[in-house]
Formats: C-alpha cells, structure tokens, sequence
C-alpha cells in the first residue's frame, strides 16, 4: 500500500469482529501492522498511553481491554503463548490518538475512529436509525459541547480575540472561509448561526476540527494567541486534506438544509401546542 488512495475506511472495517453479544471489536495484533507498527513492544506503548487517557476519562467499564492468549508455534516446534487485546471502538480511537501522527494511515484512522464513535455515543437509539434531521440535532449537540470545551482551552492558551481564534478553525477547513464567509454563501440572515444551518456531516467535520484543536492546545501546553490561533487552523486544514484522501465531500460543497435546527424546533413546539 504505496499510494494513499488505497487507505480507506474499508481497511479498519475489514478487521472488524463481532462476539457473540453483537459487540464490535478489533483485535490489537491485526491493528499494529495496520497502523505499521513492526514491534509489539513499541504498539504496546502506544496502548498503554491509550490506558492512561481511558482512565482519566473516568469511565468505569472494566471490560473495555480485556486480555486473550494466543497459541503460536515458534521456530523449533514449540507452542507459545502470546498476549492480545480484544479494542473497543473507543479504545481504538484513543490508541490513534496516541500513535504516530506522521504515519498518513494513522491520520485516517483518528477520522474514522472519531466520527465512529461519536455516532456510537447513542444509548437509546442506533445513529443508522436516525433520520437526517434527527442526526443533525445530535451532532449540532455535541458541537456545542465541544465549542464549551475548545473556548475553555483557547482562554487558557491565552486567546482573547475569539472570533479570529474561530475564524482560523474554519479557515484551514474551509479552504480560506471564515464564519461570515459561510454564512452568505449559504444565503443566511444577519447573525444566523451556522452550525444550525449544517447537514450532519458537515458538523462531523467540524466536532472532528473542535475536538481535535481542544486536544492539541492542552496536550502541548500552548500558551500564546498566535499559536492557538495557527494550531486551529492547521487542525482544520489538516482534517480537510484527510476528507480529501479519504475521497469524501469537501465541507463547502456540501448542502444546506432547508431549514435551520431552529426552525425545526420552533415547529416541533407549536405540534406539541
């Protein structure tokens, strides 16, 4: 695999079990050479740094790694035991996090394991299920939370002008588009939001964007406007070029609903009137 248009999202799929119970895993031997990684040990690390972020996520569930032995025939004939790890999604996108930026494959791999498991954070419905409106106040949602987040991050990196820190997120995603850029090429009304104004993969992109900035400023102890304000727009311009690779849609050409998330609420209320 040579050549970047042959990774795609197909290579984690192809990879991917399914126990008993209908959960999906992904086993950490078969994961390790496809985020080429040559030595255990070294892919090891890369898990137990994912450990690390998973317990600082406070989350209680003691199934999340569980352990397996593999039986293997060594080179004079003897059977050995070798330790795996059977990856949840989650676990799986933490490990890409960790693992080594540079590989092209393991850019992907933090795209197709974030947007999974942000869908996967459903608990009383599945996400294939939802209809597209339905998927856009999900996503609309969690970007929200993310923005929270980001903004808290960006104070503490120093940036006192959020609309440029902002602006240079959308920058980098949309090919040189700020916010008010996309607003009157979308045709909105003066100061109409528009992340309301989204299809739910355009706001994928940008909670990818929001999330991934969030991380950057706190992991690498950022403490300068200029830099928050340049790592948000290589954050976003980087996403870009992986919906790119990947052979997705760019955000610009995407639709624009035909009607807002407000909107949409405001007819939902007068129903229920």
């Amino acid at each position: 695999m040579n050549e970047i248009k042959e990774y795609t999202e197909k290579l984690f799929d192809d990879i991917k079990h399914i126990d008993e119970d209908g959960n999906e895993y992904w086993l950490a031997r078969e994961l390790m050479p496809l985020l080429e990684y040559s030595k255990w040990e070294n892919f090891n690390n890369v898990i137990k740094k994912a450990v690390i972020a998973y317990k600082n996520s406070n989350n209680n569930d003691s199934y999340w790694l569980p352990e397996i032995r593999k039986p293997i025939i060594t080179g004079k004939g003897k059977e050995e035991f070798i330790i795996d790890y059977k990856l949840s999604r989650y676990i799986c996108y933490l490990i890409v996090q960790n693992a080594n930026p540079k590989k092209k494959i393991v850019s992907l791999g933090q795209t197709y394991f974030a947007i999974q498991t942000r869908k996967q954070e459903l608990s009383e419905k599945q996400y294939s299920e939802l209809t597209e409106d339905e998927k856009r106040f999900y996503q609309r949602n969690l970007t929200r939370k993310g923005n929270y987040s980001l903004n808290i991050a960006a104070k503490n990196a120093g940036v006192k002008n959020f609309d440029k820190f902002h602006n240079s997120g959308y920058k980098g995603l949309y090919n040189g588009e700020t916010a008010n850029d996309i607003a009157r090429r979308k045709k909105l009304r003066y100061r109409e939001d528009i992340l309301d104004n989204m299809v739910s993969d355009e706001l994928i992109a940008n909670l990818f964007r929001i999330s991934q900035t969030e991380q950057k400023l706190r992991n690498e102890n950022i403490s300068l406007e200029n830099e928050a304000n340049e790592t948000h727009y290589e954050v976003g311009k980087e996403i870009r070029n992986t919906i790119k690779k990947l052979g997705g849609t760019m955000p610009e050409d995407l639709p624009t609903p035909e009607k807002s998330l407000k909107e949409l609420e405001k007819e939902s209320k007068k129903l229920k009137q």
